[in-house]
């Protein structure tokens, strides 16, 4: 009894070893959801075999590396936007220490500048017609961004050609998303290069399916190198014809396989800042490749895939039998940057320096559209509050004083210019009384004495006295009668 119990607990105990190794240390410290959506059997044009098997092998891969997978495939619009609803509810219960992944392979459409997935029941008959048919781009990653997470990853294998005739005037392939615009945290991948066209392979797999099912399984690989081995693996493959694209603003380390520090950064961003600051200049590469084979670097620069990386390589390597290539790739990623200043301006300005530079390009035709967009804006003014009504009865007869109605303006972009009534008559002058100033008082009445003359002398004397009167008088005549003369009055 006691050997069958001590092989059994041996045997348990195996199995419990076989197991611990089998499944990623990472997934120990954090929580993995992935929704995986394969969409290959549309109904308004051919079908996508291979993007039923990769939804298949991804599946089995997330599976290993410890997510937990929702699979949804051949996906309406209704039921892809309920199934990311849905994903995204699973996400926000699982907490805030949780790796969200989503992998889409199907078709991808560019129009205005915004990126948006084909459900398989999208059949337009004109561009404006998948903005309500599509499921946006923006969508997704804004539903997941606002869900604090660790860390959010995005595989778009959606950069096939475009099937529908009727989007003739559409870019091609995707248009380049910054993660670094919005929230940190966020990781996307393209399976080839923004405004390029990735195809569909001849396998059982698309290119850069199969290039990812073969190197995320390579244990303690970080993430960013996962991506760059696939870059040169599906560069490699196609002999240059597609060159995949990522975008990052992780601020945690992730492996699909092997141990994860679960360490994040000090600060938000910081990781994605410190990418951005690291990036090489054109002098800086050109030391880095000289001498080197050309093989050798032009894996390097296909690894890098930046604009310095790929301009050293052609100034370096002007004869090698890749450099055409490059040039082409280089051409259109400075295109599809030129292009996203211009949607992201979204001005007058921003189109029309986009066209001076690309006016022959693919995106041409969408930014004179655009361009006329801006230009048909209501730049009216606001109207300002309704004067008092005034009663008929009361109003002025006059007819200059009738309010004209306002001229149409010649050119409706322009606000009008609203003039204000000038009165020409001028304010009446007001008076002001200036009080009088005080008057100095009379002076004080005069007093007049007067002197009684003296006595007349005895009659013996009288001709004397007449004489004394007339000079005393000048010029007067004394009174004979013994009265006074005039002038002896005197004032005083």
């Amino acid at each position: 009894m006691r050997r069958p119990a001590f092989f059994n607990f041996l045997f348990a105990s195996g199995l419990l070893a076989l197991t611990q190794l089998m499944t990623p240390t990472g997934a120990a410290a954090e929580t993995r959801l992935a929704l995986v959506i394969g969409q290959s059997a549309y109904r308004a044009v051919p079908e996508l075999p291979n993007a039923a098997n990769d939804a298949k092998g991804m599946t089995e891969l997330l599976g290993n590396a410890g997510f937990t997978v929702t699979t949804a495939a051949n996906l309406s619009q209704n039921e892809m936007r309920a199934a990311i609803s849905d994903f995204a509810g699973k996400v926000s219960a699982s907490g805030t220490d949780t790796v969200a992944l989503v992998f889409y392979a199907g078709h991808g459409l560019q129009i205005d500048g915004e990126n948006y997935l084909v459900p398989v029941d999208l059949d337009p008959k004109r561009e404006a017609d998948i903005p309500l048919q599509g499921v946006r781009l923006n969508d997704l990653l804004n539903t997941l961004g606002a869900l604090p997470t660790r860390a959010r990853i995005f595989m778009l294998d959606a950069c096939r050609n475009n099937p529908f005739p009727a989007l003739s005037g559409a870019g091609h392939g995707l248009a380049i998303v910054d993660t670094k615009a919005g929230a940190p945290g966020s990781f996307i991948s393209y399976s080839t290069s923004p405004g390029a066209e990735a195809e569909d392979g001849n396998g059982t797999d698309s290119p850069y399916t199969a290039a990812a099912l073969t190197i995320a399984k390579q244990p303690n690989l970080p993430i960013e190198e996962v991506f760059k081995r696939i870059r040169v693996a599906v560069a490699q493959s196609t002999d240059g014809r597609q060159i995949p694209w990522e975008s990052s603003s992780l601020t945690t380390d992730f492996k699909f396989f092997g141990e994860s520090s679960g360490q994040t950064s000090s600060l938000p961003g910081a990781d994605s800042m410190a990418l951005a600051s690291g990036t090489r200049s054109l002098e800086d590469w050109r030391k880095e490749l000289q001498g080197k084979p050309a093989r050798a670097a032009y894996e390097l620069v296909i690894a890098d895939d930046t604009v310095p990386a790929y301009q050293a390589y052609i100034e370096l390597y002007a004869q090698d039998a890749r450099t055409p290539r490059l040039r082409t790739v280089l051409e259109r990623r400075r295109q599809m940057l030129a292009w996203e200043r211009a949607t992201a301006i979204n001005t007058r300005a921003s189109f029309e320096a986009y066209l001076q530079n690309w006016d022959n390009s693919d995106l041409a035709a969408t930014a004179r559209r655009l361009l006329l967009r801006v230009q048909n804006r209501n730049y009216a003014l606001p109207v300002a509050a309704a004067a008092t009504p005034v009663a008929v009865a009361m109003a002025p007869t006059c007819p200059c004083s009738t309010p004209s109605p306002p001229a149409t303006p010649v050119n409706p972009g322009v606000a009008p210019v609203i003039k204000k009534r000038v009165d020409k008559t001028p304010p009446k002058r007001k008076l002001v009384e200036t009080p009088p100033k005080p008057r100095r008082p009379p002076p004080p009445d005069e007093v007049v004495v007067y002197e009684r003359a003296p006595p007349p002398p005895p009659p013996a004397a009288v001709g004397v006295g007449i004489g004394i009167g007339i000079g005393m008088g000048r010029g007067g005549y004394g009174g004979g009668y013994g009265g006074p003369a005039r002038g002896d009055y005197r004032r005083y």
